[in-house]
């Protein structure tokens, strides 16, 4: 990967998996190379992504349909790619995304059981072929994941979904990194932070993104 050129990196994995941690760590250490890296996330990263994602998260009383949710991902998403990543990628910036389209394939697709063709349809629509260049799935087990979710915080709308429900996730993300290997690396989420973030840090230097 060359550093002259926008790159596109996302993270993708189950509740718990400490997706948050880790971006914050790739990011400071890219940063130190000289590159300016945009830390964004789905859904949300715009005004109108955080909406939305207020409404997907925390929709416990009205609820939506799945493909109402499915949507409503894709329409975060279309603002995202407009205001925030097509632009920093334009400038050559690094985008660091926690969770993009993988998450829907796996989210609203395994675990919804939303037919694959019917999210790449609105793929297509909506990003025109545009793919990160490098894709990270931190892989735990849901229990596990759900265990050290629900200590950190309440549990959103997506956190109180069943451990079926996570499993058809996790499978389905597992499949991607089958089938595109190349794009997209699966880490042990399990081990201590520490132990995890050495992988990122090889990774990332295997890599020559840092």
């Amino acid at each position: 990967m060359t550093a002259k050129k926008g790159l596109f990196i996302t993270l993708e994995g189950v509740e718990g998996v400490g997706k948050s941690t880790h971006a914050a760590f790739i990011s400071e250490q890219i940063r130190r190379t000289g590159r300016v890296v945009t830390l964004t996330r789905e859904p949300g990263g715009t005004r109108a992504g955080e909406e939305i994602r207020n409404i997907l998260l925390h929709a416990h009383e009205t609820g939506v349909t799945a493909m109402t949710e499915l949507l409503l991902i894709f329409s975060a998403r279309n603002q995202h790619l407009e205001e925030v990543i097509r632009p920093a990628l334009a400038r050559d910036e690094v985008v660091l995304c926690d969770r993009f389209t993988d998450a829907t394939y796996a989210y609203q697709g395994g675990g919804r059981k939303i037919a694959w063709d019917r999210i790449g349809t609105l793929e297509w629509l909506i990003q025109h072929g545009l793919q990160p260049d490098l894709t990270i799935l931190f892989d735990l087990d849901p229990q596990t994941g759900l265990q050290r979710a629900n200590g950190r915080s309440v549990a959103d709308r997506f956190e109180k979904e069943s451990l079926e429900f996570f499993a058809r996730v996790r499978a389905a993300y597992l499949q991607i990194a089958r089938d595109e290997p190349r794009r997209m690396v699966v880490l042990d989420a399990a081990p201590p932070i520490e132990v995890v973030q050495a992988e990122l840090l090889k990774l990332l230097k295997d890599r020559g993104i840092c």
